[in-house]
C-alpha cells in the first residue's frame, strides 16, 4: 500500500499540480537528506539509484502527505 501511496503522489505532481511545492526526505545510510521532488528524481535515476522504499516523508509546502512510521 505505501508504494501504492507514494505513487499516486508523484504522480499527482509531476502530471498536475506540478513538482515546485514537493520536498522528498529520504533515508541515505544512516543520514536522511531533504531535496525537492524534481531533484530526487534526477538522483533516484527513476526510482533504480535510490528506491522507493528510502523514502520517508513526502510535503507539500508545509503540509505532510506521507510519512513512514520509524521503528
Amino acid at each position: 500500500m505505501t508504494k501504492g501511496k507514494i505513487k499516486e503522489i508523484i504522480s499527482k505532481a509531476k502530471f498536475g499540480e506540478g513538482m515546485a511545492d514537493y520536498k522528498i526526505v529520504y533515508r541515505d545510510f544512516e543520514r536522511l537528506v531533504e531535496v525537492s521532488l524534481g531533484e530526487f528524481l534526477k538522483i533516484s535515476g527513476n526510482f533504480e539509484a535510490i528506491p522507493m522504499s528510502r523514502i520517508q516523508t513526502i510535503r507539500k509546502k508545509n503540509k505532510i502527505l506521507f510519512q513512514k512510521i520509524m521503528r
